[in-house]
């Protein structure tokens, strides 16, 4: 009689768990459904977002990036929930194998970043935007992005304009102090501004450093950062727990 009530008692808690993984995995696999829609949506939106996304480089990358997280949530809450309610074996066993690559992938990558700290001093991008900042040139990566960080952040250069003293920008364009991208983008200042600017109007651009911007704009959400990321940590620790005491509770 006592090994019957145990036996019921595993028996109801495996079911329990099984339900409760069912439901966890249906939101996260709503939640990839929803960003691979949104993806999708812009790059095939033939209202001309598409055009406005792809003349930003940083929202233009943001776009794959949010179709590469949404499908992997939306493979990840697939097999979740068809390994939970099916109670198979091989899905489940597949989830908890995703599930340690990304927790492993994510422990590297925060790794990586302590080892490399270094290379993200103000001292190495500044290095960085002399040797390979070409101006107005869409076609490289590297002046895309910076274009789009003075842009997106109002500000020039890693210090600030100074930056563009002694670089290659200056040498493929020597009439310019410093890039467009440099230039204030208020309509009240007039058609003739972007001009000034460039020549060397202090009046017309941003004085600010792109380096202080950004430490400033993630300082802000810094700590929701990593709330965020301590959430993720446990919600994939407690997945991968969840997965491994159903798998073995499967007969």
């Amino acid at each position: 009689m006592y090994i019957s009530r145990g036996s019921a008692m595993e028996g109801d808690c495996l079911s329990c768990m099984k339900y409760l993984m069912f439901i966890f995995n249906f939101f996260i696999f709503l939640g990839g459904s929803f960003l691979l829609g949104v993806g999708i949506w812009v790059l095939l939106d033939p209202t001309g977002f598409r055009e406005i996304v792809a003349a930003n480089p940083l929202l233009f990358t943001g776009v794959y990036v949010i179709l590469a997280m949404g499908g992997m949530l939306f493979l990840l809450g697939f097999l979740g929930c068809c390994g939970a309610i099916r109670e198979n074996k091989c899905l489940l066993l597949f989830f908890f194998m995703l599930i340690l690559f990304i927790f492993l992938a994510e422990l590297a990558a925060a790794i990586l970043a302590f080892l490399f700290r270094e290379h993200l001093t103000r001292e190495y991008f500044s290095r960085e935007l002399k040797r390979h900042y070409q101006g107005h040139n869409n076609t490289d990566v590297f002046t895309s992005t910076w274009n789009a960080i003075m842009t997106t952040f109002d500000c020039c250069g890693v210090s600030g304009p100074e930056d563009f003293e002694e670089s290659l920008f200056r040498l493929l364009s020597p009439s310019k102090m410093v890039p467009e991208a440099c230039c204030q983008r208020n309509s009240y200042l007039g058609a003739g501004s972007v001009e000034q600017c460039v020549s060397g109007s202090v009046a017309f651009r941003h004085n600010k450093g792109c380096y202080s911007a950004m430490v400033n704009y993630f300082e802000t959400y810094i700590y929701t950062a990593g709330a965020l990321a301590i959430v993720v940590l446990t919600i994939e620790l407690f997945a991968m727990v969840f997965a491994m005491c159903l798998f073995r509770g499967i007969q």
